[in-house]
């Protein structure tokens, strides 16, 4: 990593730890049900935010790499460019060379965080499931997942560099991730919708963290941690215990884990780039929990979504497969995006078209609910 790199780094991570003190320190102050205006406002924040950072790689993307001559641009392009070809460099004109690299880059952390953003509903699915099956009241929502996304940070920049330096090792590597993707999408379109019941008791996680923590038997509040007096012994700290407040922050650590599996290949899709990946991918779990607040209670009316998704999965190993075929017919990096968009809008509009009927058991299941 070169001082430029150091800088610019730096300088990101700065940015959004900034954002994550401001919002722990000023509007996470007090637990509270996030409303369908609040979580509309941030997702609106957020998606200027990665707007706003597609226009900085835009107009100033070289400087992640200190780019200053044509050998620096070529040493760039062929260590992180996924497809060299893309980018035309031209002998004798810097400026122009370097402008089609900066555009190159710029959409490609513009279809990367698309990907991402698209691949994360899937996500909301699950984290809501795991907090209806432990039982976690809705004003510590935020809090959960305010601190899942932090871990979700640190354990995305292992995964994703790590999983850089093992491509620019094992270049072949790319097409094993291509066949992950192509099984992914395939697996996600014949399972079945209906949800799967967690068993709190039986979670693998919970039984995982029972062996080396203490695991208090209720909430407390909206504390991870509690100290409990042993006996009748009334002085001293007592012994340190967990919550299942903090259990349900490590599930939805893991369940991140487990969907980074596929959407960071779907990223590295569309660059080598390990910073592009990251970047892409950190605006988009920031955006993740505004999302989860704002589609949670309309995530039913979008069933055709979870088809969307796995038509997009597929979509992404099979160009990986084909790029060289698809190249020599004219296809371009700006159409990959346009197909990405296209899945995503027509599996909405046929959810609204066509919108899902009530099954008699949902029907009885939905008697004598209140939404709060």
């Amino acid at each position: 990593m070169g001082i430029h790199e150091i800088l610019f780094f730096s300088g990101f991570l700065l940015f959004i730890g900034l954002m994550l003190l401001i919002d722990l320190g000023v509007f996470s102050k007090k637990d509270h049900v996030v409303s369908f205006k609040e979580a509309g406002t941030w997702s609106l924040v957020w998606v200027t935010f990665a707007l706003g950072f597609y226009f900085l790689l835009y107009t100033n993307g070289h400087r992640i790499h200190g780019i200053e001559n044509l050998q620096d641009l070529s040493r760039v392009i062929t260590s992180y460019v996924a497809h060299p070809e893309d980018v035309k460099v031209i002998a004798d004109n810097f400026e122009k060379s370097l402008q089609s690299y900066k555009q190159h880059i710029a959409l490609e952390f513009l279809t990367g965080y698309l990907l991402e953003y698209s691949l994360s509903v899937d996500n909301i699915f699950v984290i809501i499931l795991v907090f209806t099956s432990f039982g976690v009241r809705q004003k510590y929502y935020k809090k959960v997942l305010l601190w899942g996304i932090i871990g979700a940070i640190v354990m995305r920049f292992i995964f994703i560099f790590l999983g850089s330096a093992i491509i620019q090792q094992f270049g072949i590597i790319l097409y094993f991730f291509a066949g992950f993707l192509v099984f992914s999408g395939g697996k996600m379109l014949i399972t079945s919708d209906e949800d799967e019941d967690i068993d709190p008791e039986k979670h693998w996680m919970v039984k995982f963290t029972s062996k080396f923590f203490a695991v208090f038997p209720r909430y407390v509040g909206g504390n991870f941690f509690v100290r409990k007096r042993e006996g009748k012994k009334q002085t001293g700290k007592g012994r340190l215990m967990i919550t299942p407040l903090f259990l349900t922050v490590m599930i939805v650590e893991v369940t991140d884990l487990i969907f980074a599996v596929d959407s960071v290949p779907a990223v590295f899709s569309v660059t080598k780039d390990p910073y592009i990946v990251f970047f892409s991918n950190i605006f988009a779990i920031m955006g993740l929990r505004s999302m989860f607040f704002f589609l949670s209670n309309i995530m039913h009316l979008f069933h055709y979504l979870k088809t969307g998704l796995s038509f997009l999965l597929i979509f992404i190993g099979l160009k990986m497969f084909l790029h060289s075929w698809l190249k020599s017919v004219g296809f371009e990096n700006y159409h990959s995006l346009l197909i990405v968009v296209s899945i995503l809008v027509v599996s909405v509009l046929a959810s609204l078209i066509f919108p899902k009927k009530k099954t008699s058991s949902e029907e009885d299941d939905n008697q004598g609910v209140v939404a709060s």
